[in-house]
């Protein structure tokens, strides 16, 4: 199993997971290796086909979960996939590709697997042409488009509303921007559970509950025990910010393909504050230790 993005949020859960269940583990990172003994890291930019190559060349994975991107660079994000495929398609592995609710441009009410794509922001439009590289080289990946990826404290969201609530009127959380969040270790049984079976398609791997910016940031302050009363919602409408508004991801046919259950952000973010992993059979184990 190889993990391409192995140090970065989701990525560090899908290393935790799959060793866990046993498998042997290559890990890939840009800068520094993971903090998971049990995974081989290895050194990559995904921006250089030559580099990528090499990396498949000397671990040869059965299975490769691409979970690399960089939000403001198209090479990272749509050419670093294409070389990911084709270097899959050259070790003859199969290919999980994780994509974005970005490829939506929020105009309809709901999205399922069959919409085409329709970005209105460059990041949008860079997942986009990654999904497009995929399926063009290996038409059986599997690409699984996901949300707001939340969970164990370390998502750039749960930052942002400590931060929010540490100096007040530093910013605002948008209240007419709604996603459909996901539970990092939900996310990651799923996609382990996707490269396992060997599915193939577009899946949509979303949680259940579609929240505003501003009332998941009152639920993480919630759960967190800060003030909510500090955080201020604003309008992306009247801020003018780019991006799409109401992305609804309907999970409801990858619902029918997985046994992996994927809780919404009311249900998971009502638990205590506690570091999360998920166990090979998709429940979820409470590590509160640390």
């Amino acid at each position: 199993m190889l993990i391409v993005g192995g140090s970065g949020h989701l990525g560090g859960e899908l290393v935790r997971l799959c060793v866990a269940a046993g498998h042997e583990v290559g890990a890939t990172c840009h800068t520094r290796p993971g903090n998971d003994p049990g995974a081989r890291w290895l050194p990559l930019d995904v921006r250089s086909r030559e580099a990528v190559a090499a990396v498949f060349d000397g671990f040869r994975p059965e299975v490769t979960i691409n979970t690399a991107y960089r939000s403001t660079d198209w090479t990272a994000t749509a050419d670093g996939a294409a070389h990911v495929a084709v270097a899959a398609a050259r070790a003859g592995g199969r290919l999980v590709h994780v994509s974005s609710d970005a490829v939506f441009s929020g105009s309809a009410p709901s999205y399922d697997e069959a919409c085409v794509p329709d970005p209105i922001s460059p990041y949008g439009a860079a997942k986009a042409a990654a999904e497009t590289a995929v399926r063009a080289v290996l038409p059986d990946a599997a690409i699984a488009r996901t949300s707001l990826i939340l969970g164990r404290g370390e998502s750039a969201h749960e930052a942002l509303v400590h931060s929010l609530v540490a100096r007040p009127g530093s910013g605002v959380l948008f209240a007419d921007d709604v996603r459909c969040p996901v539970h990092v270790s939900d996310l990651a049984a799923a996609l382990a559970e996707v490269a396992v079976r060997g599915c193939s398609g577009v899946l949509h791997v979303a949680g259940a509950d579609a929240v505003s910016r501003y009332e998941l940031g009152v639920l993480i302050a919630r759960r967190d025990g800060l003030d909510e009363d500090l955080l201020v919602a604003g309008s992306r409408v009247r801020a003018g910010v780019p991006g799409p508004l109401e992305v609804r991801l309907d999970c409801s046919a990858t619902r029918r393909r997985l046994g992996t259950r994927l809780r919404g952000a009311r249900e998971f973010l009502a638990e205590p504050a506690a570091r999360h992993s998920a166990a090979p059979d998709g429940r979820t184990v409470r590590d509160t230790t640390s």
